[in-house]
């Protein structure tokens, strides 16, 4: 089929082509499309040449590891992507709204402590807070918890029986120093991609403790310059 061609030109031009006459002018496209450059000579040369810019200008078919390469985010989700402090708090008091509340100023080795609002007190008293070396999740973007700005949250150990507990840095562990998980290295998301892409949806499932209580990513230890973090509980959840 001659696609997209103007009949009376085609006419015009076969026509004129057996009398040996010139070539018809073709008209303008009003859709920009120009008629086959070099002229040809012959219907069936022109069907040919059709034929052959038909076939150049096919895409090739998608497949799916193609779509799956377009869909797949640049870097992949893992523990790199969070950024977790050592810190010590530097002051505690009890929330006066909020019933489960601590409010915390945490140092993380910034140039002022993190406000972090913490749901602790039913594992906790107030005066064991203060001096407290804790993990702090810092790439959290700041949130209200019952009016308090709260930014960041203190990692905890949690079991079935609902004891929490600190998952504490080594006491030689520099304030404002980073967690690092071996095999998992990369720099951490800004507190709007954590949000936007779900990260704690995606990695906290593989935050647990080992038999050992040492805090584990996919049961590779949470390390410091000091070595690894302290036991807390067994075999529990971590956030």
């Amino acid at each position: 089929m001659i696609a997209d061609c103007s009949i009376d030109f085609l006419i015009q031009g076969v026509e004129s082509f057996l009398k040996g006459g010139e070539r018809a002018s073709p008209k303008p496209d009003i859709r920009g499309e120009e008629p086959p450059d070099p002229p040809v000579d012959s219907l069936e040369e022109l069907e040919e040449r059709l034929k052959l810019n038909s076939n150049a200008n096919k895409k090739e078919p998608v497949t799916t590891e193609q779509t799956k390469k377009a869909t797949t985010p640049s870097a992949e989700i893992d523990v790199s992507k969070l950024d977790i402090r050592v810190g010590v708090i530097q002051k505690a008091w009890v929330h006066l709204e909020a019933d489960k509340l601590f409010c915390e100023e945490i140092d993380i080795g910034e140039d002022e402590p993190r406000q972090i609002a913490s749901g602790l007190r039913a594992h906790y008293n107030l005066e064991d807070l203060e001096g407290q070396r804790v993990l702090v999740l810092s790439n959290l973007k700041s949130r209200k918890l019952v009016n308090f700005p709260s930014h960041g949250m203190v990692m905890c150990a949690s079991n079935d029986e609902g004891k929490v507990m600190f998952v504490e840095p080594p006491a030689d562990a520099k304030i404002g120093e980073r967690i690092v998980v071996d095999g998992f290295d990369g720099e951490p998301a800004t507190e709007n991609q954590v949000i936007k892409r779900k990260m704690l949806d995606a990695i906290f499932p593989d935050l647990k403790t080992n038999a050992a209580g040492i805090a584990c990513y996919k049961g590779v230890p949470w390390s410091t310059s000091a070595g690894p973090v302290l036991p807390s509980l067994a075999n529990a959840d971590v956030a």
